[in-house]
């Protein structure tokens, strides 16, 4: 079971570290440390959690819900989810080996971090504007797996 309280806060935790892992890869000094090292996998880790919780506890209730409106949602969200995985995967399996880091073309790294962080900030967005409000019509203030 989840909690409303728990969605926004990961996704506080979320926003936040985009902006710093963002900062942080800018300088390619920096790229090459531990702690960016560190804090880019716990970010994507994070995400990736996040994305399964919300599959798990949300999507299925809400795609057999009798209102077509509700599960129209459910399938925009659960499409967008299939898709950022896929972007995902695919910015994963170039820039990284093994939870480390494989940069040969820093402007690219920046660029192609910029981007895929940049589209989960805007899934953010739409999460708390679109999604959530329809979650909780539904679930009311705790989320109970179906």
């Amino acid at each position: 079971m989840v909690t409303f309280n728990e969605l926004y806060e990961q996704n506080h935790i979320i926003a936040e570290r985009i902006k710093i892992v963002k900062f942080l890869v800018k300088d390619r000094s920096i790229c090459d440390t531990d702690i960016t090292r560190d804090m880019f996998f716990d970010l994507t880790d994070r995400i990736k959690n996040h994305m399964d919780m919300e599959e798990r506890e949300l999507y299925k209730k809400l795609l057999i819900h009798k209102d077509q409106s509700v599960k129209q949602t459910a399938e925009n969200f659960l499409s967008g989810a299939v898709e950022i995985r896929r972007m995902f995967k695919k910015f994963m399996k170039r820039w990284c080996h093994h939870q480390q880091l494989r940069i040969k073309d820093h402007d690219q790294f920046v660029k192609d971090t910029y981007d895929i962080f940049n589209m989960y900030e805007d899934r953010i967005i739409s999460e708390t504007e679109k999604l959530y409000p329809v979650v909780r019509l539904v679930f009311g203030a705790e989320i109970k797996s179906a």
